[in-house]
């Protein structure tokens, strides 16, 4: 089915299109939330809250870009609301923390992540990557998950982020550039 087809038959709310949509990027959806989120639990909830987006919103849908990159874009935005959520709910308990005995605990990182795609002799510094990952400014982690972990084209990361294609090139180079720094420090300190 071409996608102006599947398109319109989204827009008159067609189960079977909808389903096919679900088919054709769940994966890719999910593992831009688990490489956005590092978490799993997380990235299945977020996920299934894109694709209930994706169907309330399709009718709003200009067809500007393509539906991929429509989805991609739905999928950044709710990983990185959630993540804004979820850094508020920490600072809120770091407040509260401060009256209490729990301050260490509301302190604490996230856990050790392992992205799933991973394989098992490269776990240790999958965890390692992602955690530098996750030190990034919020537009370059966006810009390398979606580049080196789902393989998104500079044009396409572009039009997702809503901003220039030399603006991609800047988040990405500065990206690599903070990961060397964050690596080898990491690496300085506990490869000795």
């Amino acid at each position: 089915m071409e996608e102006k087809e599947l398109i319109l038959r989204l827009k008159k709310n067609d189960e079977i299109a909808f389903g096919l949509v679900v088919d054709l990027f769940s994966k890719k959806v999910y593992n831009t939330c688990v490489g956005m989120l590092q978490n799993l639990e997380d990235a299945q909830d977020v996920t299934q809250e894109i694709f209930i987006t994706i169907h309330l919103n399709i009718k709003d849908f200009k067809e500007e870009s393509s539906l991929s990159t429509w989805i991609y874009r739905i999928s950044v935005n709710k990983c990185l609301e959630f993540i804004r959520k979820k850094n508020r709910k920490k600072r809120s308990g770091i407040f509260r923390s401060i009256f209490s005995s729990e301050s260490e605990k509301a302190l604490e990182n996230h856990s050790d992540f392992s992205h799933p795609g991973i394989q098992l002799e490269n776990k240790e510094r999958s965890i390692i990557l992602f955690k530098a990952i996750s030190l990034l400014p919020e537009q370059q982690q966006t810009a390398y998950i979606l580049h080196k972990v789902e393989q998104v084209s500079y044009n396409e990361i572009a039009v997702i982020m809503e901003v220039s294609l030399s603006a991609v090139e800047s988040l990405l180079f500065r990206a690599k550039q903070n990961l060397k720094k964050h690596l080898a420090t990491y690496y300085e300190e506990n490869e000795k």
